[in-house]
């Protein structure tokens, strides 16, 4: 790909950003700013025409893949696989087109669909990228430079899964914090500026789940969850020492969907007939007990995500689009939408991707299911599974090889 200027000014250590850009525009990780699938955009269309919002640019080049895109400042990361190996790209935010990209090492292939599934992360003037073969690499922001990698399957004796390492790492102070599910090492921090070893969570031995962990204080202290293959987890920041370990939210095919916290409670949930659950967390002396809320069946989540908005879970049960009350576990409506998929919310709405080619925009009410409107992509042969991402007035969709941004400002 071909270099462009703007990387000249960020080996000099000046910072690009879109004119009238603010951080609150910027999508720098999986599931936005605070990992939680939230956009705290406002002024974005309220219905769609029905042919769909207008789109800005659009390019086919990424290759195969499941992962999202992360955006800071003028440029964006996303995965993708070419020619055998698994690909870091730089895009170019205003016009998608390419900055440099990176090989990372072979790719993973799958019966359901080869390629990257994770989604980089962007701190600072570093990008944190792990392939779906456990490659985990820092590299620098402005041209691709290595800074430093490791394989978290090969190093802490970990497994690869049926279907590939899906995780999307999380940057979490001075260290990044990643799941290889080895013996001992069933959730590892390092160094972020070194990568350096600086815990493994020595009580947690479980396999990796297809989840990515999140961080959270709970009444002073600092922890890390997730989804293993065997329980919903929870460790402590600061050591790795086991808090909690939920094993009914998990079933044995496939743990996906990324935690969800609020207010010293952490809701679960899992697919294959199992369900979801919240969890009460209560610190005392540095350690963190959880204690079962409710247990239920009503969201049964496979891969798409849920969004906690107003006190109401937005998330598919199967394939049906759910509400559920956040505090109580109670269904509050069904719907069919577009289809089983994944969702994010950004100013009233959720933004969702229908896993057969359909985008559609919903009202986030525990009212009612209520379209705004939707729009078909083009079918790449396999399902689009990738989660929509909605960033400085643009909807991003990512399906396969191609990644597509819409103009979603209200005019």
């Amino acid at each position: 790909m071909t270099r462009n200027p703007l990387t000249l000014l960020f080996s000099l250590g000046i910072y690009v950003s879109l004119a009238g850009q603010t951080p609150a525009t910027d999508w720098p990780q999986w599931q936005g700013p605070d990992r939680n699938g939230l956009s705290k955009e406002t002024g974005l269309l309220q219905q769609w025409p029905a042919s769909g919002p207008p789109i800005v640019w659009s390019v086919s080049t990424l290759g195969g893949g499941y992962g999202s895109v992360a955006i800071k400042g003028d440029r964006m990361f996303v995965q993708g696989a070419k020619g055998g190996q698994s690909i870091v790209y730089a895009l170019n935010r205003a016009d998608g087109k390419g900055l440099w990209s990176k090989a990372l090492g072979a790719s993973g292939s799958n019966d359901r669909g080869s390629g990257p599934r994770g989604t980089p992360t962007i701190d600072d003037d570093r990008v944190y990228v792990l392939t779906e073969n456990g490659q985990l690499v820092c590299l620098k922001v402005a041209d691709g430079t290595e800074v430093w990698q490791r394989n978290i399957l090969r190093e802490f004796n970990g497994r690869q899964i049926p279907w590939l390492i899906s995780e999307s790492p999380l940057i979490d102070g001075a260290n990044v914090i990643v799941t290889p599910g080895g013996p001992r090492a069933g959730m590892a921090a390092l160094d972020k500026m070194t990568g350096k070893t600086v815990w493994t969570a020595q009580q947690l031995s479980d396999e990796a789940g297809y989840s990515s962990p999140i961080a959270a204080d709970v009444q002073g202290v600092r922890v890390y969850m997730t989804l293993t293959s065997n329980a919903g987890v929870g460790v402590r920041a600061s050591d790795g020492k086991l808090m909690w370990r939920f094993e009914p939210v998990a079933n044995g095919t496939a743990n996906v969907a990324t935690p969800v916290f609020h207010d010293n409670r952490v809701f679960y949930t899992s697919n294959y007939g199992t369900g979801a659950a919240l969890l009460g967390l209560t610190a005392q002396n540095g350690e963190v007990k959880a204690q079962q809320i409710y247990f239920t069946r009503e969201m049964q989540n496979h891969h798409g995500g849920v969004v906690l908005v107003d006190g109401y879970l937005y998330g598919f049960h199967n394939s049906i689009l759910t509400c559920l009350e956040f505090a109580t576990g109670k269904a509050q409506w069904r719907d069919r939408s577009v289809g089983k998929g994944a969702l994010t919310y950004a100013d009233g709405n959720l933004y969702i991707l229908g896993e057969d080619n359909l985008v559609g925009l919903a009202a986030a009410s525990p009212a009612g299911y209520r379209e705004k409107g939707r729009f078909k992509i083009a079918d790449q042969g396999l399902p689009s599974w990738a989660h929509p991402v909605v960033s400085g007035g643009r909807l991003y969709i990512r399906n396969q090889t191609t990644l597509a941004a819409y103009d979603i400002r209200a005019k």
